[in-house]
Order: C-alpha cells, then structure tokens, then sequence
C-alpha cells in the first residue's frame, strides 16, 4: 500500500487538535513540512517504511525511530520523514509499528497484522466471542468461542490430522484462520458439570447471523467451554 499526498495545510505556528493524526507529527517547522509536502509512503514486509519525496528516497525504521536521511543520520534530529511516516500511522494508512500490511485469508483486503501472525480475517470476515453462527456443512447453530490465528491446515486435532484434512472441511482453504466455536445445543441442556465441548473450524465454514451476540456470551460464561477444540465431522 502506498500513499503519495499533500496533507491538509496548516501555518507553521498552528497546532493541530491531539486527537488529530496530524497531532503525530510535533510542532516546529520539521513537523510543518512532514504535514505538508508531497511524500510517497510505502510500506515493507519487514515493517520499515519507504518514503519517496522530490529530494530523495529514504528508508524510515518507525520501531526505532531511525531514517536515512542527512537530517537524521547526520544531525540526529526528528526528521520530516520520521514524523510524516507517524501521520500515516495515525490515520491508518500504513501499519503502526510493530505491525506489517497482510491480506484477509478470504476476500484478500489488506489488514494489518503482527509479523509472526501466519494468517488472519478482516473486519468484515472477522468473528468475536459470543457470536451466533451458522455451519454450512450441518445448518447447525453454533457459538462463536474465539478466533485464532493458527491455519486450519497447521492446527491438529487429537487424531493427529490438520483440521483442513477432515473430510468436511476439504471445501475451505487451510490457509483459512481456525474459529473455535461450541453447538448451542451443547449449552442449552445439563451437561453434569462437563464443560462443553468445542469444535475448531475454517473460517469460511461458518456463516454469520445477525443474532445479537450478547447472550452468546452469557451462554459461554455459564457453561464454561473446554479449553482444547476438536475438529467438527
């Protein structure tokens, strides 16, 4: 992903609000040009970023604050590129530090995500604990537990297989996120103080609902789920 903008214009004695990602750039007159001129902003795999101004092309390291320009490299101040490559982590258009561009392992929209996560969802395809969902291989009512980021064709289950390798879940990418989940049947009746049982599946396998995931939840807290999923048949 890359950005190549003049950002909102400001004089030189104006602050913007704190809540503004401008706000990330300082005050002074290196922070004026960070938010002024024209930069082109790229991010690379191994979390540095490549800024491309008509002066040059450095590389900033936002993890510690280093860039290889004169200003920085020689004189050891903040330079433009530091604070212009801090706007555009505040606004969300490249990944803050700590944190590389990946891909949504079902519709391949960028999301940002750790560098040692092997794979993950977007906001769209994402699921969060308590919610209602549907399998589409059983039209079973399920709740949603947790999303992992282990792939469903690394996580084993107790028989030793992938869950990608079962045979209901040949029809999903292992390259798909695992979503731990528990039936609502399971939870709706006595279990004898068991806890109850939860299943790992291929993201994809699961279809949302628009059930409210509140009682989801309650449900989850009261029954306590097992802590190890298995793969569901």
């Amino acid at each position: 992903m890359s950005t190549r903008q003049t950002l909102p214009t400001e004089q030189p004695a104006c602050h913007p609000p704190p809540e503004s990602p401008l706000a990330a750039a300082g005050t002074g007159e290196r922070a004026h040009r960070a938010r002024t001129e024209p930069m082109t902003i790229r991010g690379l795999q191994d979390g540095r970023t490549i800024v491309e101004t008509d002066g040059g092309t450095y590389v900033v390291d936002a993890d510690h604050e280093r860039c290889t320009c004169p200003d920085h490299a020689i004189r050891g101040v903040r330079c433009k590129h530091l604070r212009r490559v801090a706007i555009e982590a505040a606004a969300g258009t490249i990944p803050p530090a700590g944190m590389r561009e990946g891909a949504c392992a079902l519709c391949g929209d960028p999301v940002f995500v750790e560098f040692d996560q092997p794979t993950a969802l977007c906001e769209r395809h994402s699921f969060e604990p308590g919610e209602c969902v549907i399998d589409r291989e059983t039209g079973s009512l399920l709740i949603v537990v947790a999303e992992t980021t282990d792939r469903a064709d690394e996580r084993r289950i107790d028989d030793g297989r992938p869950i990608a390798e079962v045979e209901t879940n040949r029809n999903y990418s292992g390259h798909e996120p695992v979503v731990e989940a528990v039936y609502a049947s399971a939870l709706g009746r006595q279990t004898n103080g068991r806890a109850a049982k939860r299943y790992g599946f291929p993201a994809s396998r699961l279809r949302h609902t628009d059930h409210d995931p509140v009682r989801g939840r309650r449900l989850l807290a009261s029954h306590r789920p097992a802590q190890r999923a298995d793969a569901a048949g």
